[in-house]
């Protein structure tokens, strides 16, 4: 029975699968061929379900590592619950969001008893502005590299070809600049220009001394891995890690779970 996958041993760790008590959270990452990236998402989850007890809390992706978001909510419905939050583990509110979450949330209400489900927005800004505590959580990888002074930042992301999406992206990097009052630019690991080494020299030929990376990933991978590499080799002074479960971003992530959007019924 599909249910059962609620009380495995896997899923226990991020929620009970009973229904009842608070509506169960569904957090859903892009997902990808590098098994840290759903090492990650499955911390984050945990990381959330400790500050929220009694909410059960139950990772999914949207491709390459099980379960998808359409078996999670299909499954909470046959256990019995009625409503549930999904929240897009997404930085911008690209193609993923528009397409791919209503898609998978018409998916679940074809194929099993109804669910209400409420879709958050995504962690990046939805309005040209960057929640605190995203920045902070920017801010806190950041510092963990120790980068000494730095007079130049780039904030490398993984890439989009959705204009708004860059935008916001520019945003975000507009903000940290100011946080810390240096210029920073936006670079990218793929889909659009420039890419992180060369936002790195950019800078130091328009005259920066220490360039620091801020990643804006939410897990490793591929892409963080080659932002890495380029942006050493371009010079950069220090490359940050990615936000996995910082506690600002466990912070954001229980604020759009709080917030009450128009619900979605998939039945």
């Amino acid at each position: 029975m599909r249910a059962a996958r609620l009380t495995s041993p896997a899923a226990t760790l991020t929620g009970p699968g009973a229904a009842g008590g608070a509506d169960p959270v569904v957090l859903v990452a892009h997902g990808s061929r590098d098994p840290r990236a759903a090492d990650a998402t499955r911390a984050l989850a945990r990381a959330v379900s400790a500050a929220r007890p009694g909410t059960p809390v139950w990772a999914s992706w949207l491709d390459h590592t099980e379960p998808g978001p359409t078996e999670v909510l299909r499954d909470l419905a046959v256990a019995g619950h009625r409503r549930a939050v999904l929240v897009p583990l997404l930085l911008t509110a690209a193609y993923h969001h528009r397409v791919d979450i209503p898609a998978a949330v018409a998916a679940a209400a074809r194929s099993g008893p109804p669910l209400s489900v409420r879709v958050t927005d995504v962690l990046g800004p939805a309005d040209d502005t960057p929640d605190p505590a995203l920045l902070a959580g920017l801010c806190r990888r950041l510092g963990e590299t120790r980068p000494g002074r730095f007079d130049a930042l780039v904030l490398a992301a993984a890439g989009t070809r959705d204009a708004r999406a860059r935008r916001s992206v520019g945003c975000v990097a507009d903000a940290l600049g100011a946080e810390f009052g240096v210029p920073c630019r936006v670079a990218y690991a793929s889909a659009a220009p420039p890419a992180a080494g060369v936002a790195v020299s950019r800078l130091r030929a328009s005259g920066a001394r220490r360039v620091a990376v801020s990643a804006y990933f939410l897990a490793p991978g591929l892409f963080h891995d080659a932002v890495t590499e380029a942006a050493g080799a371009a010079g950069a002074v220090a490359v940050a890690a990615p936000l996995t479960d910082a506690p600002e971003l466990v912070e954001l992530v229980l604020r759009r779970v709080d917030d009450r959007p128009v619900l979605a019924s998939t039945g």
